[in-house]
């Protein structure tokens, strides 16, 4: 496995697949940014909408899933770029890259291998930042993160969390999930009703939410210790 880059104005892809495609992974962002940009400069709403906005038949596929995320969890399209794209770039490296290829995508993770995965779990300056990771079955993929921060990175958050993760089998869905998720913590009093919320999202699998010493997690989520002699 060899690890790579794939950049396009905003899109900064991490990859890991067989061989280097990191030529094929920017034709890939390149289709699905240009059907997006295009979508975009005829409906602006859909780059500035903090609210879902209404499925559109006539959109493109990956237009289609940021929507339909939007919709899902309550929350503006944009809140599923990442996620959306990760998923769609992955889709299209899979079947040159034998079914195992990784994309990451500023914390939205695409995941595809016949080989157990750990992700590790970075939230900021909180003690628990780089001492966990989600740990994933080959069974349970292809398979998506989608992580959002308030103390993180330079994505839009309402919320306070060090880390909301979303495990789901859509990359756009996992993305706004968690941006929707994060809002909704302020404190680490907030972590049992917003997971709550998110249990009833359909298509979420598992969630969980880092707010400084705090840890809380719902659904199909397994912990490992990435320390030395790391226990599940």
């Amino acid at each position: 496995m060899v690890s790579f880059t794939a950049k396009v104005k905003e899109t900064d892809l991490w990859i890991t697949a067989p061989i280097d495609m990191s030529e094929l992974a920017v034709e890939s962002i390149l289709r699905h940014r240009r059907g997006l940009e295009d979508y975009a400069s005829r409906n602006p709403r859909f780059l500035t909408a903090l609210e879902p906005l209404p499925p559109d038949p006539w959109a493109p596929t990956l237009v289609k899933a940021m929507l339909a995320a939007g919709n899902a969890a309550g929350t503006g399209p944009m809140a599923a770029v990442a996620g959306a794209i990760a998923h769609a770039v992955g889709m299209d490296l899979s079947p040159l890259a034998g079914g195992e290829v990784m994309v990451e995508n500023g914390g939205d993770v695409y995941l595809e291998s016949p080989n157990p995965v750990t992700v590790g779990l970075e939230a900021g300056d909180s003690p628990i930042s780089g001492r966990l990771g989600i740990s994933i079955e080959p069974e349970a993929m292809p398979l998506c993160l989608g992580t959002s921060s308030g103390t993180v990175g330079h994505s839009l958050s309402l919320g306070r969390a060090d880390a909301a993760t979303v495990k789901a089998k859509d990359g756009a869905l996992a993305d706004a999930a968690a941006t929707a998720l994060g809002n909704r913590v302020k404190s680490a009093g907030d972590l049992q009703t917003a997971l709550d919320w998110v249990s009833t999202v359909p298509g979420v699998l598992g969630a969980l939410i880092v707010v400084g010493r705090k840890l809380a997690a719902w659904g199909d989520m397994e912990l490992v210790s990435l320390e030395q002699g790391g226990k599940r």
